[in-house]
């Protein structure tokens, strides 16, 4: 049995620089569920056209857009860039571009050129879920996604805000809390 090697991680990309390079309708859904999760990330979008949608989304979202063809020098800067041209040398160069410069990619539709995938995410207010499937397949994560989104109830917040409150009332070492905020949640299952 295969095993999925992938390290999750949650990034501040409202504290990043995000590059999208493509405007079409993969652009799109791109920049839809990232900002979905993370309205506030600093995203900027160079293509030569737009789908009128992406641009309806940007501008609601202060989303840098760039109306050319992907050059490398927009790279300067970014930490994280995603390429979802339809032109297949187009994203090949910017990962190749991006693994040059250390800068994490993703080129859409195509696991051998991805430093990370951009998984299902649920969200209920604090408590956030991600969900890989390996890049294997995103219709399985997108199941996944809905079914947590329907079985987790939507005042999951209200307890990870008082857990947080008690939590900070715990005196001792971090041994110590863990054990306490152990007990206090094992009842949860």
């Amino acid at each position: 049995m295969n095993q999925n090697e992938l390290y999750p991680i949650f990034l501040k990309v409202a504290q990043l620089n995000v590059l999208i390079v493509g405007g079409g309708n993969v652009g799109l859904e791109k920049l839809t569920f990232l900002l979905k999760s993370s309205p506030n990330a600093k995203v900027t979008i160079v293509a030569p056209d737009f789908h009128h949608e992406l641009i309806k989304l940007a501008k609601k979202h202060a989303v840098e857009i760039i109306e050319e063809s992907y050059q490398v020098s927009y790279l300067e800067g970014k930490h994280v860039v995603i390429a979802t041209t339809n032109i297949i040398d187009v994203n090949i160069q910017v990962y190749k571009d991006c693994k040059d410069r250390h800068i994490l990619v993703n080129v859409a539709d195509n696991p051998p050129y991805c430093d990370f995938y951009m998984g299902g995410i649920v969200t209920k207010g604090n408590v956030k879920i991600a969900i890989s499937t390996n890049g294997k397949s995103p219709t399985l994560a997108k199941r996944l996604r809905q079914f947590f989104e329907e079985v987790i109830p939507d005042n999951i917040d209200e307890l990870a805000e008082n857990l947080n409150k008690f939590r900070n009332t715990i005196k001792g070492d971090f041994s110590n809390k863990v054990t306490q905020l152990n007990k206090l949640t094992e009842k949860l299952l």
